[in-house]
C-alpha cells in the first residue's frame, strides 16, 4: 500500500508493525493518537479527496487552525497524489484570493468562521469544493473523514512529482509558489533524522505552525520518519513547554521561543532530561545561545533552511555548536559562496551570495519560468539571496539578505556586522540595521534599537561602544529606539517594514 520510493512510504516505514506506538499527544484534547490510527485517518482523508474530484497533481489549499486533522490531510494528499498547499492563517481575504487564482486548487479547506468570506472567492477562482475544520477538529472535513473506512492504495508517484507548494512571504513583490517534490521532502527528512540522531524513543515538543517548512516538513516529517512521538501544541506557551520538557527529549523552535523560555522559572531542572534544542527560521542571537547554555547546560543547535530548499546546513550534533553560525552543509548538500556580480565562487572568509545544490532543492516556482531561471542555475545551484561567509573551519555564517545590503557613498555595508556590535552593548536587547535614502550618500546606515526592560542606554553610549570597531562609513547616522521590532509569524524581523516607516528620515525640510 505504501511504496518505499513514495513520500508516504518513507513516512510510514518506521512505524510499520508498531501501530500501537504513540505518534501524537494532543495538547488540546489530552488524547494520544497512535500511528495506526493516524495513518488510518490519513487514508480516509485520501478517500475524501477522491470523492471531491481531487486528481493526482491537483492542488489542495488549506488555511485552517493547527490540528491533527491538518496533518492527516497532508499525508492524505500525499497518498492521493495531490499537492498540499498550506497557507498562513494570518493571510487576509485579498491575499487568499491571489493564491487561489494563482494555484487554481481543486479544493479549499478553511476555518468555518471564514467560510462565508472565502467561499465566494473560491467559486470565482474555479475551486471545486470548500470543506471546513476548526481548532476543535470539527467541520465538514472531519465529518467526511469519519464516514470513510481506512484502506487506500497510494497513487503511484515518482521522485520528481510534486508533493507540496509553499508560497514565499512576498516581501519583494508577488508571492512565489515553491514547488517541492517527493524526493526533496523525503531526502531532507531522512538526512535530518540521521544527522540529529532521531530514534523511535524521541518525544518532540511541536509548538510550531504547520503552514511553514519548519513545523510541517522538519518537525512533522522527521518525527514520522523516525517513528518518534510528538507533543502537539496549537501554539507556543512558554510555561507549558517548560512543563512538557520533563517528558520530552527534543524541542524545535524559533529564537523567540528560547528568549521567552529563559524568562520562566525552573528551566534548568526542566531541561535536565532533554537531549536536543534546535533553532531556525530566524537568526539566533549569540547572547541567547550563551545564556541558554549558562542556564541549562545545553547548547542550542542552529540550522539554516528556506522555503525553496528545506534544510541546507546545521551545526553538528556531537561537535562544537558555534554561536552565530549555522554550521556545515548537510550530507548530500553542496554550499558555496559566490560573487554577486560574476557568480564566481569566492575563497573562504569572503562575503558573497550563498548558493545551494542537492536533492533538497525545489523544482522551481509555480508558473514562473522566468523567475525560476533567474534563481535556479542550469548547474543545479539555487541562488538563495542570502549573504554569507564560510570560515577556515567550514562554519557558515549568514550575514544578511542581499536585498538588505546597504550601499552608502559607494561602500558596501553588511547590517549583521553592525547588529552584532550593537547587541553586545550593555542595556541593548536587540537591533536591526537598515539603509534608508539619503541625499548625499545614496543610502544612510540607520540602527533601530530595542533596549532591555528598564535600561537607560543612550544613543551616545551605543555609538561610543561600537565606533572603535567600525569604519566611519559603517557607523549609523541615526539610532532609533523602539519597544520591539516588527516580525512575521516565524519570528523574522521585517526590515522592509522598517525601511518603509523610516524611509523619509533624511528628506530635506
Amino acid at each position: 500500500m505504501y511504496e518505499q520510493n513514495h513520500l508516504a512510504g518513507r513516512l510510514r516505514a518506521a512505524s510499520i508493525g508498531r501501530d500501537d506506538a504513540p505518534f501524537l499527544k494532543n495538547h488540546q484534547t489530552g488524547q494520544t493518537v497512535t500511528y495506526g490510527a493516524f495513518f488510518a485517518n490519513a487514508e480516509c482523508m485520501a478517500k475524501v479527496l477522491a470523492d471531491h474530484g481531487v486528481a493526482p497533481g491537483d492542488r489542495v489549499a488549506v488555511q485552517a487552525p493547527k490540528t491533527q486533522a491538518m496533518l492527516e490531510l497532508y499525508v492524505g494528499c500525499v497518498l492521493a497524489g495531490a499537492v498540499f498547499l498550506p497557507l498562513n492563517t494570518a493571510y487576509t481575504g485579498a491575499e487568499i484570493e491571489y493564491f487561489l487564482g494563482d494555484a487554481e486548487p481543486a479544493l479549499l479547506v478553511c476555518d468555518p468562521a471564514k467560510e462565508a468570506a472565502l467561499a465566494p472567492l473560491a467559486r470565482s477562482a474555479g475551486v471545486g469544493a470548500v470543506l471546513t475544520v476548526d481548532a476543535r477538529e470539527k467541520g465538514t472535513l472531519t465529518e467526511a473523514r469519519d464516514r470513510q473506512t481506512p484502506g487506500f492504495e497510494a497513487v503511484a508517484r515518482g521522485g520528481d512529482d510534486l508533493a507540496a507548494i509553499l508560497y514565499t512571504s512576498g516581501t519583494t513583490g508577488r508571492s512565489k509558489g515553491a514547488m517541492l517534490s517527493h524526493r526533496a521532502l523525503a531526502s531532507n527528512a531522512q538526512t535530518l533524522k540521521e544527522y540529529w540522531q532521531f530514534t523511535s524513543d524521541d518525544v518532540l515538543i511541536h509548538a510550531l505552525p504547520i503552514f511553514h517548512t519548519h513545523g510541517l516538513f522538519v518537525a512533522t516529517n522527521v518525527t514520522l520518519m523516525a517513528g518518534s512521538s510528538c507533543i502537539f501544541m496549537a501554539a507556543f506557551d512558554a510555561e507549558r513547554i517548560r512543563d512538557y520538557m520533563r517528558g520530552a527529549t527534543v524541542l524545535m523552535g524559533v529564537p523567540t521561543f528560547y528568549v521567552r523560555l529563559l524568562e520562566t522559572e525552573g528551566l534548568a531542572e526542566a531541561t535536565r532530561g532533554m537531549r536536543l534544542f534546535v533553532s531556525g527560521s530566524a537568526p539566533l542571537l549569540a547572547e541567547t545561545h550563551d545564556r541558554w547554555r549558562a542556564v541549562t547546560g545545553h547548547a542550542i543547535l542552529e540550522r539554516y533552511g528556506m522555503t525553496e530548499t528545506n534544510m541546507n546546513s546545521s551545526n553538528t550534533y556531537d561537535g562544537e555548536r558555534r554561536a552565530g553560525t549555522v554550521g556545515f552543509a548537510l550530507p548530500g548538500v553542496e554550499i558555496i559562496v559566490t560573487d554577486p556580480d560574476t557568480g564566481a565562487e569566492l575563497p573562504l572568509g569572503e562575503v558573497g551570495v550563498l548558493e545551494v545544490r542537492g536533492p533538497n532543492v525545489f523544482s522551481g516556482y509555480w508558473r514562473m519560468p522566468e523567475k525560476t531561471a533567474e534563481e535556479l542555475r542550469g548547474n543545479g545551484f539555487f541562488i538563495t539571496g542570502d549573504l554569507a561567509r564560510i570560515d577556515d573551519d567550514g562554519y557558515i555564517t549568514i550575514v544578511g539578505r542581499a536585498k538588505d545590503l546597504i550601499i552608502t557613498g559607494g561602500y558596501n555595508v553588511y547590517p549583521k556586522e553592525i547588529e552584532l556590535l550593537i547587541d553586545d552593548v550593555s542595556g541593548v536587547a536587540e537591533s536591526a540595521v537598515i539603509g534608508v535614502p539619503h541625499p548625499d550618500f545614496g543610502e544612510a546606515v540607520v540602527a533601530v534599537v530595542v533596549p532591555e526592560p528598564g535600561s537607560a542606554v543612550t544613543e551616545d553610549a551605543i555609538m561610543s561602544a561600537i565606533a572603535p570597531a567600525l569604519a566611519r562609513f559603517k557607523q549609523p547616522k541615526k539610532l532609533i529606539f523602539r519597544d520591539e521590532l516588527p516580525r512575521n509569524t516565524m519570528g523574522k524581523v521585517q526590515k522592509k517594514e522598517l525601511r518603509e516607516i523610516h524611509g523619509d528620515l533624511f528628506e530635506a525640510g
